[in-house]
């Protein structure tokens, strides 16, 4: 309802010339995204502020990152074999398989003892075990939503989105179809969210959105998380305010 830019004739500018660079690039996590974070040390080392940086979201891989903080997880295995994931679904009998690369709930399964499409979700998953996948225990709170956790500049924000799945889905992503709730923080959100910040803080990691369901932790997003929006129309918490003010802060270190 406002006009807030205007286009002007595009040029060609050095990243290090601009205040800040925000990369927002969607995963999967491919050859090109790596390139693009490579070419965004490069920039870093010439002066450029980037956020988050190319070298976090190399080392900080978006499902593997749990692993750094087992003590928030349900049981979780990372595998190429399928094999192993077999005698992960014996012990639990119900879990979740995803890969390593996907967003907004792309290739995640849902497989207890009695599907009939195990070896086939498995070979389609894993490659005929050419490719590492990630397999947890399934988290039967997730119908009260996959609670989406922001942390800007080290600080967390302090509602939450529920993401609910839909009636016969067992993603709660937003991509996936899911309903957004904005809520505040259970005392074991802020419990996972507050030993997280000064480590992703130190890590160069000036937005990350933390994935919780029930109370595990499932993920640590870094690379283009979402939520800012709904947080902000049903809660009436400026999320994107809280944001610029990190950019410009950490911009200016």
């Amino acid at each position: 309802d406002h006009e807030w830019f205007k286009s002007e004739a595009k040029v060609q500018t050095a990243l290090k010339d601009f205040d800040a660079v925000i990369m927002r690039t969607d995963p999967p996590f491919d050859m090109q995204y790596l390139y693009a974070t490579q070419f965004l040390t490069l920039a870093q080392q010439q002066g450029a502020k980037v956020f988050n940086s190319g070298q976090a979201m190399r080392d900080f891989n978006e499902k593997l990152a749990i692993l750094n903080f087992s003590q928030f997880t349900a049981p979780t295995l990372v595998t190429t074999r399928s094999a192993d994931v077999r005698a992960f679904l014996k012990k639990h009998g119900d879990i979740i398989i995803k890969p390593l690369d996907g967003m907004g709930g792309m290739g995640i399964f849902r497989l207890t003892e009695s599907d009939p499409n195990i070896g086939s979700i498995l070979e389609t998953l894993m490659q005929l075990d050419s490719r590492t996948i990630m397999a947890q225990r399934y988290i039967p709170e997730i119908v009260h939503g996959d609670k989406r956790i922001l942390i800007i500049g080290g600080e967390v924000v302090p509602y939450a989105l529920a993401r609910i799945p839909q009636n016969g889905e067992t993603r709660g992503n937003l991509a996936a179809g899911g309903r957004g709730v904005a809520q505040e923080l259970s005392e074991r959100d802020r419990e996972i969210a507050e030993t997280l910040a000064p480590e992703l803080k130190r890590r160069g990691i000036l937005l990350a959105g933390l994935d919780v369901i029930g109370s595990n932790l499932t993920e640590v997003n870094v690379t283009s998380p979402t939520g800012f929006q709904e947080i902000m129309k049903q809660k009436d918490f400026d999320v994107a305010a809280m944001f610029a003010d990190a950019v410009v802060s950490w911009a200016k270190q």
